[in-house]
């Protein structure tokens, strides 16, 4: 018998609604790779910082990412051991690279502009 733990179907609708926006389904892809900060967001996706963290805080709402304090900043990185991590890794495997993003983001010179 295999012992991997399976996605439910509701559960799989739910995580695949989520992830349905493009843009926190991005961010997921990106933070596979790299922690990213609210500000380097708001920079990559030419958003305001209260809509990064509304995306953010409902990918942190179901423990999806999670936060590291780095002085007076929070760094958000992809929390691999929630239980449905495997089901959201195989997703994102499937889905291209992101890191032109941050390249551009190195190149403007605002890779870490929160620190």
């Amino acid at each position: 018998m295999n012992k991997t733990v399976k996605t439910d179907m509701q559960r799989a609708s739910q995580l695949l609604k989520l992830l349905g926006d493009q843009t926190r389904l991005t961010m997921m892809k990106l933070l596979q790779s790299h922690d990213c900060c609210v500000c380097e967001f708001t920079a990559m996706f030419n958003m305001s910082q209260p809509a990064i963290s509304q995306h953010l805080r409902k990918l942190r709402d179901i423990e999806l990412v999670k936060e590291t304090r780095k002085g007076k900043w929070i760094f958000y990185s992809i929390n691999e051991d929630h239980e449905d991590y495997p089901f959201i890794q195989n997703v994102l495997e499937e889905l291209p690279g992101q890191d032109g993003l941050v390249t551009d983001l190195e190149t403007q010179g605002l890779r870490i502009c929160c620190e």
